[in-house]
């Protein structure tokens, strides 16, 4: 970890070297089918590692689980659902991009980088990972039992700390609910330009269907018989060039997911993180610190009642014993608060490290619509001036009308 010589509460990382201490790669290979059930796996490739490891659903829940018991104080995201019944390819691949998310929010925390437990996940070519994770993380104990700093962490935390991991969290908050309904937002026109590429290519599919029509012309149709024989020809050469704009606007859909649906999504993994992360905080040591001193004040409650009614000495002094082990408990209940406390300030910086990732993604959806409406464009283009063969054999007409008022086509 790198943290201030000065002060180690605070972190000197920038968003570049987070993101450049690893990429992970996870991609689906084909399914296996056992005896009773298909199951899926996936290809896990580390950069830093330089490795290529195969892992399935459960492995990556154990590894979460072994985070979580050894770094309760620090965010781990979460992991997405597991269907067993009716998993589609949709599912699936959801699933796969949540996967590939989750392990390198992990892969690029600086409190995670050294631990043995990512190690093995990233590396370790066996059935067995499971094991071998479980193993090498038995009797270590969480990150308060093994940081030097632990039992110190009140020392280097401001007094007003209490305001500042409200404030944070109120923040943090925020901007969670501002990017969940830009990620909604950006889904939507990803979908909806892969659903234009759907029409475009139906549309273009039309084109071509009317251009191959054999049914006979009837007699009735004897004096124009040539300018439909020509529409044919016509429309069945535009398809081409629809089938080609449906091209581009999937490729731009898919842009908008790869680019900014999914870089949108990272960032809302890791605020979800942080947001569970506080909810740790509150439910787990404050309330076992309270607890701890509810039973506490009980146990002097008896132990006075119990001088006062002169009870046997035995008894007292086990009483008295009780007291002195509440005591260490709820002394060891502060330390951990405090711990706690400590990292929250740390995970809030690392929050603030990854706001340039803002940028990134504003720079992404701006790109990606660029690059779609300009090849877009060049089709389009291209495609106007070959309308004009439609109009070849009309008497008022040589060129396709742009609007009503050039050509007052629609005009009564």
């Amino acid at each position: 970890m790198q943290v201030s010589e000065a002060d180690p509460l605070l972190i000197s990382y920038t968003l570049q070297q987070l993101v450049g201490q690893d990429t992970v790669q996870v991609e689906l290979i084909p399914e296996k089918k056992g005896m009773f059930i298909k199951h899926v796996e996936y290809e896990v490739s580390s950069q830093r590692f330089k490795s290529t490891v195969f892992r399935r659903y459960n492995d990556f829940v154990v590894f979460q689980d072994l985070l979580l018991q050894k770094f309760p104080y620090r965010m781990v995201p979460s992991l997405p659902p597991k269907r067993v019944l009716g998993a589609d390819r949709e599912f699936i691949e959801s699933r796969r991009r949540a996967l590939k998310r989750f392990v390198n929010l992990v892969a690029r925390h600086p409190f995670f980088w050294e631990d043995a437990a990512l190690k093995i996940f990233l590396t370790f070519n066996g059935s067995e990972v499971q094991n071998i994770m479980r193993e090498s993380s038995r009797g270590i104990g969480d990150e308060f039992m093994t940081c030097k700093l632990a039992t110190r962490a009140k020392d280097f935390l401001p007094a007003d700390i209490q305001m500042q991991f409200a404030a944070s969290r109120e923040l943090i908050r925020n901007i969670f609910n501002s990017f969940y309904k830009l990620r909604d937002r950006a889904e939507r026109m990803a979908s909806r330009s892969i659903g234009s590429a759907a029409d475009l290519l139906i549309f273009g599919k039309e084109l071509s269907a009317l251009g191959s029509d054999t049914t006979p012309l009837p007699s009735w149709a004897a004096l124009n018989s040539s300018t439909w024989g020509t529409l044919k020809q016509a429309l069945k050469g535009l398809s081409v060039e629809f089938a080609l704009l449906a091209d581009k606007a999937a490729q731009q859909g898919k842009l908008e997911e790869n680019d900014v649906v999914e870089k949108l999504n990272l960032f809302l993994d890791l605020l979800q993180s942080y947001k569970d992360l506080c909810e740790r905080h509150e439910k787990g040591v404050l309330h076992k610190h309270q607890r701890a001193l509810q039973t506490y004040s009980l146990m002097k409650k008896q132990m006075m009642s119990a001088t006062v009614q002169n009870k046997e000495p035995e008894s007292v002094e086990q009483l008295e014993s009780r007291i002195v082990a509440q005591e260490n408990a709820i002394l060891t209940m502060e330390l951990r608060n405090y711990f706690s406390l400590f990292c929250l300030h740390q995970e809030t910086q690392l929050i603030h490290i990854y706001l340039p990732l803002t940028s990134h993604i504003l720079g992404a959806f701006v790109n990606s619509q660029i690059q779609g409406h300009k090849e877009m464009s060049l089709v389009w283009n291209e495609l106007k001036p070959k309308l004009n063969c439609l109009f070849v054999g009309t008497n008022s007409m040589q060129t396709p009308p742009l609007s009503p008022q050039d050509g007052n086509f629609f005009s009564t």
